[in-house]
């Protein structure tokens, strides 16, 4: 590994964990959505400043190209975000749908009351 790819990874695992703790105080990324995001830049960080790391990772779970064990990280690390956003997008389409339940049924409430009310008058 040149020294130059060495740097750059490190810098590029650094910026990542950066970004992604700015969103956080930010509050542009809430802590539950973080946690994948923290855990995939920690792992690049180790890989970047212990690159023999990856090769130990990938003899130990027997992968014999070590940049294959980072891409089926990257792609398990992925899905859990995605299942974790689906996650997230059904239980606000739950909410939704029940807020415009809710509000339909005090709409008709109050046009009851309306009715009932320009009846008495």
């Amino acid at each position: 590994m040149s020294l130059s790819s060495y740097i750059f990874g490190i810098l590029a695992a650094l910026l990542t964990l950066t970004v992604v703790i700015e969103m956080l105080r930010r509050r542009r990324l809430r802590e539950r959505h973080v946690v994948w995001w923290l855990i995939f830049g920690v792992l690049v960080l180790i890989v970047a400043v212990f690159p023999s790391s990856l090769v130990w990772a990938a003899n130990l779970v027997g992968i014999t190209v070590p940049i294959n064990l980072v891409f089926f990280v990257s792609i398990i690390i992925l899905f859990l975000v995605s299942l974790q956003q689906s996650a997230e997008a059904t239980r606000l389409e739950n909410k939704t749908r029940i807020l415009a339940e809710e509000t339909a049924m005090l709409e008709m409430r109050i046009r009851k009351l309306e009715s009932e009310r320009s009846r008495e008058t």
